[in-house]
């Protein structure tokens, strides 16, 4: 008698996903219009109002939410319903609003953005009134009147009010026209008093032509004060609801609840100011539809929805690619065009991409493959801008973009007409140009082979493409043999290959002689650089072949390199030596260091102490150095966030424990049990707590180091061009002085 049960159970089940599947996919392509495909849903829904009405609220709030990009459907599907079922359209307000308070609470920002838009797209269908919804925008702008609170939370309650009024400004200026224009005076005086020393840090560009980089905040006041003297008329946004005018013009509307925005709370993280990216204009677009201006609010649309669509599918590549591609209204804009200059605004956008890096290839490369006929040139030309305009890009962003285009090459056969860019072989190397091309072909390398890139660069191009990526073994053959190290190197050589046990390498290394002490000195515990260099050349020359040849190298190994690193000279020699043996092949270095932070032979201080050396100079200006330190800088945060959660979790441990003693009473043998546990759960915290501090003070000495080395090469810069009258602004000057900024940003 089980069977017809089970099936009872999933019925509704059934329905609740059917519904769902409905509600996701209206809008979406189909053989009927989008205003009879509402019109049945819209049916369909309040017939199943009565059973499910909690579940159809949850899913009209959830992709509220959740699609952005489709908006106007779902207001208009709301309006539909509310002007059949006015209780049903007074829940849903209500629902909303306390998502919106949850949202929120949670610092979920971007998601409350969208359910501020929605309500007040509601006005537009009759849902919601006019007034009230002016009222919430108000207390929304009231928020700049706090006083000690973070600018970025002023402007967060600002960008909400203005980035509605693309969608609501002519309904709201039709009811309440004297009130929206006290509104907007407010957020005028609230922008010409905002401080913006952070721009400068934020802009891909530092030149302000061919396109100024705005200030996100500025630049949506100059879209909606030009949608304001044109009367309120937009011309892009989808707006379904206009078919239905007769029907949601009789319905009756809801006012919102009075909506006070929560209070400042130390740990909300509001959204970071940005600046707004921008490389085309309707110049670039030569043929069909003209661009829309960069102050035109219809460029703000285009460019909000076409970031709605990746933030919804960037999971999804193929989806992603092909919902990007199917934007509505396509053919009224150059898409191609937004599209990528989005694309490449998400990439580029500092301190970091809202995604991560490599899923911007994929979509690009996904794009050019469903619009093979136009996409790729247009991404053609983008590059070419970008190109020309390195000298005064971001060096962050220059670092972005050598690992697109590298990796986008990689998926064409390495095609590209390597000639247009010749201008880069008759400059200065320290130009950003010729080292970006450098850059480009040592990625390009990493994806392929060395003798690749050499057949498809053209062979004027021989100064820029990276030599073969071969070890230098000093010990190598007869010549070396006069070097003082050269015999050992043999010894040693033969008896890893015999399997010789750590204690026996030990023994051998001892004969090798000390250059830092004189004859007669007692042996003594002194640093040996010789020691270190003739074991690691020969260990690491053996394990040439692959890197999982010299990670297992380093693993087996392991003892002898910690005893031979035991001081901090020693750590930087052994970094000098992976330097010297494979300075052909960065990206065999930035592994080998990674490995040895992770196996404590070296610490990140080290790593960054040997960056900054000497003898890493003239390699200061390489991605890869950069790399590797990101990489030690990202190690070190993460191994103290490891430690910290160890401790809090420990605490937390031993206050249950605590609570479960108090509670259980006077029973002695429970009590004796949980003090012992309580005991030992104490000790490991005390244990937790050290690691903590003596973690969080090696992590403070490394960025100390880091900035003095900084402070130390900058002074040497600016006195050296003093002393020889020369400008200070030179490429390495450039170049330093941003890859300080970059710190600052990842701190």
């Amino acid at each position: 008698g089980q069977a017809p049960k089970r099936r009872r159970t999933s019925e509704p089940i059934e329905i609740e996903d059917r519904l769902e599947s409905l509600i996701c996919r209206v809008g979406e392509k189909s053989t009927s219009s989008l205003e009879s495909n509402l019109e049945g849903l819209a049916g369909v829904l309040e017939a199943d109002l009565p059973n499910y009405k909690n579940k159809i609220l949850r899913i009209l709030c959830s992709v509220a939410r959740l699609l952005p990009e489709k908006l106007t459907v779902y207001t208009t599907l709301v309006g539909l319903l509310n002007a059949r079922n006015y209780n049903f359209g007074g829940e849903f307000v209500e629902a909303m609003i306390r998502q919106l308070k949850e949202t929120l609470k949670n610092n979920l920002y971007n998601e409350a953005v969208y359910l501020v838009r929605f309500l007040s797209d509601l006005v537009n269908c009759h849902v919601i009134a006019a007034p009230s919804m002016v009222a919430m925008f108000e207390n929304f702008v009231s928020v700049t009147q706090e006083e000690d609170v973070p600018q970025v939370r002023s402007d967060w309650f600002v960008y909400v009010v203005l980035s509605c009024l693309p969608w609501v400004g002519k309904e709201l200026y039709e009811k309440k026209d004297v009130e929206m224009d006290r509104l907007l005076s407010q957020i005028e005086v609230y922008l010409k008093g905002r401080v913006k020393t952070h721009v400068l840090m934020l802009q891909v560009w530092t030149a302000e032509k061919p396109h100024p980089q705005e200030e996100y905040l500025d630049c949506l006041w100059a879209q909606i004060q030009k949608l304001k003297k044109d009367r309120w008329q937009e011309r892009h946004i989808l707006r379904p609801y206009i078919a239905f005018d007769s029907v949601l013009c009789e319905a009756l509307q809801h006012n919102l609840p009075p909506f006070t925005p929560p209070g400042h709370m130390p740990d909300a993280q509001y959204p970071m100011p940005r600046v707004v990216f921008r490389m085309f204009d309707y110049t670039d677009a030569p043929e069909g539809p003209v661009m829309p201006g960069s102050h035109s609010v219809e460029r703000f649309v285009i460019e909000e929805n076409l970031h709605c669509i990746i933030k919804t599918h960037w999971k999804e590549r193929k989806t992603c690619a092909a919902q990007l591609l199917s934007y509505p209204g396509k053919n009224k804009i150059p898409l191609n065009y937004h599209i990528v200059e989005v694309i490449f605004g998400e990439l580029f956008q500092l301190p970091s991409p809202p995604h991560i890096d490599v899923m911007y290839t994929t979509l690009l490369i996904e794009l050019c493959k469903l619009q093979p006929g136009s996409l790729p040139q247009v991404l053609a030309q983008a590059t070419e801008m970008l190109y020309m305009r390195l000298d005064t890009m971001n060096t962050t962003c220059i670092d972005r973009l050598i690992n697109w285009f590298s990796h986008h090459l990689s998926n064409f056969q390495f095609r590209w007409s390597w000639d247009d860019w010749s201008d880069c072989l008759t400059v200065d190397q320290d130009k950003p140009k010729p080292k970006f091309v450098k850059e480009v072909l040592e990625k390009c390398m990493r994806l392929s082979y060395h003798q690749r890139i050499v057949d498809i660069v053209p062979p004027t191009f021989s100064a820029l493409i990276p030599a073969e990526p071969i070890f230098i073994y000093k010990y190598q053959d007869e010549s070396a043999s006069s070097l003082p190290g050269y015999p050992v190197s043999v010894t040693v050589g033969n008896a890893i290959k015999n399997r010789a046990s750590n204690e026996e390498i030990l023994t051998i290394l001892k004969e090798v002689p000390n250059p830092n002490q004189e004859d007669d000195d007692d042996e003594g515990e002194s640093f040996n650089p010789l020691k270190i260099d003739v074991f690691l050349q020969t260990l690491l020359h053996l394990a040439a072949k692959s890197f999982s040849h010299s990670f297992s190298a380093l693993g087996k190994f392991h003892e002898i390199l910690k005893a031979l690193t035991d001081t901090d000279e020693g750590k930087l020699h052994i970094l000098k030596v992976v330097y010297e043996v494979w300075r052909n092949h960065p990206q065999m270095i930035a592994v080998l260091v990674d490995k040895m932070i992770r196996t404590q032979i070296v610490d990140c201080a080290a790593v960054a102490n040997w960056l900054f050396s000497q003898d890493m100079a003239h390699e200061f200006t390489r991605l890869f150095i950069w790399e590797i330190l990101h990489s030690t800088i990202r190690k070190m945060d993460k191994h103290v966030q490891k430690i910290q959660q160890e401790l809090e979790e420990a605490k937390d441990k031993l206050e249950k424990q605590q609570h479960k003693r108090r509670d259980s009473g006077d029973d002695e043998d429970m009590d004796k049990a949980s003090e012992d546990e309580e005991g030992q759960l104490e000790e490991q915290i005390e244990r937790l707590q050290e690691k903590v501090e003596s973690a969080q003070s090696e992590q403070k000495n490394l960025f100390l180091v880091i900035f003095q080395r900084f402070i130390m090469l900058l002074t040497e810069h600016l006195v050296r061009c003093e002393t020889g009258s020369v400008d200070i602004s030179t490429p390495w000057y450039k170049n330093c002085i941003e890859r300080l900024q970059q710190i600052f940003l990842m701190v």
